[in-house]
């Protein structure tokens, strides 16, 4: 059961006007579930993508990088079950007739479609079954089929993610709704994860790109469930231009700020439900680095932490080994580091101090924080003022049984 996270309600998402989704069954890799959605963006909106930084990338995040570059985006292809990856030059064919099938009948060119596939690697695309399934996800495309889309993106995932917000722009309300998946292979820089997120806000298209790279590194490039990066995690953002407000050409802007802040809110919604759907994960845990001289030696601390099996072991057995977060602190790779001025919370409890044991920790509460299901870890470096957090959760033996099982 993921941690703390309710299932989405369809009521609950707004519809973006000039964004239609249809969700259909098209028997990909198992019969009788939703598989295959389609995107449909109406003319005039403006698209932008961050994809894996894994070298061994699959063959629709090769596609979409080349399609979006074109621009003119019109539409979108998903279909779990199946990843695409590790397929060579005939994933790439198949890719790309995805896109053509999908084309043809929109009356489109095939460049301004962006396909996207999640699920097992190294198997070839039955595209012939996306093809049959395509005539049923059109008729089925609707500004209201947000969580059907949630719910058929969906591999591992226990529960569909979606949220949605709403603000005023220069008088005008303008709405907010993103869908993720993910459970495992998630680490920084993204992995096994979906995410897609439209407003009907107006923003130039030369504003996207840096839209869409500062809304991934403020959520899903933040979070981490195994440490491993998968090969076609894509997070995808549709501005439909639709709303009647000015257009935002700047992100420094009041709008612009006041967009950003809105879609970051989802986004780190969407991000975190990864973290409390993680594969067997029982505990959600913030990781707090405070005191270093760089953003960057904060992560580097907080994504140790958070990567170290040891750790996550512990959380799940609220056993409060907590020499396992010290010795993470000091293999992160700060070369300089002095462990004399480094200080330890979970919660509220003062773990360490300058270094060494708190004299007035007590294990009981440290075991007390532990056994909760949301926890917080704080440390601090005594290096400087900068600060940076990380979302994971913790390890269970259902962790192994999920993926030892997975192709089964």
């Amino acid at each position: 059961m993921p941690v703390n996270l309710a299932a989405p309600r369809a009521g609950d998402l707004h519809p973006i006007p000039g964004v239609r989704i249809g969700v259909a069954e098209a028997g990909i890799r198992k019969a009788n579930r939703k598989d295959l959605t389609v995107v449909l963006i109406d003319e005039g909106a403006a698209v932008a993508g961050v994809f894996t930084q894994n070298r061994f990338c699959a063959a629709p995040v090769q596609v979409c990088r080349e399609h979006l570059a074109r621009g003119g985006i019109r539409a979108m292809v998903i279909n779990t079950g199946n990843a695409n990856a590790g397929t060579g030059e005939d994933g790439l064919v198949r890719a790309r007739t995805t896109c053509v099938a999908l084309a043809r009948k929109l009356d489109i060119a095939p460049e301004q479609v962006l396909p996207f596939s999640t699920g097992v690697i190294m198997e070839r695309l039955p595209v012939d079954r996306i093809e049959a399934g395509l005539p049923a996800a059109l008729a089925d495309a609707s500004v209201s089929n947000w969580l059907r889309a949630a719910e058929g993106i969906m591999t591992t995932d226990t529960i569909p993610k979606a949220f949605s917000r709403q603000l005023a722009i220069d008088g005008v309300m303008v709405s907010i709704t993103g869908i993720s998946k993910g459970a495992g292979m998630i680490r920084p820089n993204m992995a096994t994860m979906l995410g897609f997120m439209a407003t009907d806000a107006k923003v130039d298209a030369a504003v996207m790109r840096q839209l869409a790279l500062e809304l991934a590194e403020g959520s899903f490039n933040r979070v981490t469930v195994d440490g491993d990066t998968s090969t076609n995690d894509s997070f995808v953002v549709i501005a439909s231009n639709k709303a009647a407000h000015a257009p935002i050409t700047s992100l420094g802007s009041a709008s612009g700020q006041a967009l950003k802040s809105a879609m970051l809110d989802v986004a780190r919604l969407l991000a975190q439900a990864i973290v409390r759907d993680g594969e067997g994960a029982t505990k959600f845990i913030t990781v707090r680095v405070e005191g270093g001289k760089t953003g960057e030696e904060c992560r580097k601390v907080a994504y140790a932490i958070a990567h170290s099996p040891l750790v996550k072991t512990a959380f799940f057995a609220s056993d409060p080994n907590l020499g396992r977060i010290l010795a993470a602190v000091g293999y992160a790779g700060i070369d300089d580091l002095d462990q004399t001025k480094i200080d330890l919370h979970l919660d509220d409890v003062h773990v360490v101090v300058n270094g060494g044991r708190n004299p007035a920790y007590r294990e009981e509460d440290g075991q007390r924080v532990m056994k909760q299901s949301e926890i917080t870890v704080r440390v601090g470096l005594g290096r400087g003022n900068a600060a940076d957090t990380v979302w994971t959760c913790d390890f269970s033996h259902e962790y192994v049984s999920i993926n030892a099982d997975y192709r089964s």
